[in-house]
């Protein structure tokens, strides 16, 4: 009698591996996708670049710009170019401005929350220079950023003492004929800078995001202990 080969039927073991298989094929591919996902928000940085009028935050700001192509925003540049472009929010900050009354927080948030999305979800992170000054400011921030699913990487903090702030600000005031920077004007700057914005430091430790940066020598050396921060966050 001739026989008759069946096509082979896996048996419940070559099954049950079969099963395994695709199991792990596709807990691999989520655990992928989930690591290029974390991969990307890696690379966004946002930095919170922190200090005293002259401790050379826009100095380090433009090496950190140069050397890894963060996006920058000065509020008083922000502010700046609202008014000049003739914005809504610019034609109310200048409201404020012409009655010699300080920018509301939740007008300087939205300004910025503006400004941030201008550089599309791509961006590599962003410098946050002149913001927050204050610790209301910061969970303000802090509140932003949360709701596009973003966040400060690193609050990093240029410290300079304040007998060298006096030396610089007063230079640059002959360098540059600014009218604020004379003696008297520095000191008020500073006495506002000690009483409502240095708080932001113990604020920032509470959040693990604060990093202490000698801002007093060259600038080399200076721009060397900011990149150990930043290429480790």
């Amino acid at each position: 009698m001739r026989q008759i080969r069946l096509p082979h039927l896996p048996s419940d073991m070559e099954a049950r591996q079969s099963e395994l298989i695709d199991m792990w094929y596709k807990v691999g591919k989520e655990a992928q996708v989930k690591q290029d996902k974390q991969e990307i928000k890696i690379k966004m940085k946002n930095i919170v670049i922190f200090g005293a009028p002259g401790s050379g935050k826009g100095t380090q700001s433009d090496l950190m710009i140069e050397h890894y192509g963060l996006g920058h925003i000065s509020t008083g540049d922000v502010l700046r170019n609202e008014i000049k472009k003739g914005t809504e929010l610019g034609k109310t900050a200048q409201q404020f401005i012409d009655n010699g009354q300080l920018i509301p927080d939740d007008l300087m948030i939205s300004i910025l929350a503006s400004v941030y999305d201008s550089f599309g979800r791509g961006h590599k992170g962003v410098i946050f220079d002149g913001f927050p000054r204050t610790i209301p400011q910061a969970e303000a921030l802090k509140k932003m950023l949360d709701e596009r699913g973003d966040k400060v990487a690193a609050m990093i903090e240029l410290d300079v003492p304040e007998d060298e702030l006096m030396k610089r600000l007063i230079q640059r005031g002959k360098d540059s004929g600014r009218a604020d920077d004379n003696e008297e004007t520095i000191k008020k700057r500073l006495v506002v800078y000690h009483s409502q914005t240095q708080p932001l430091i113990e604020w920032y430790k509470q959040e693990g995001l604060h990093y202490h940066i000698n801002g007093l020598g060259a600038l080399d050396r200076i721009f060397g202990d900011i990149k150990k921060v930043i290429d480790n966050i």
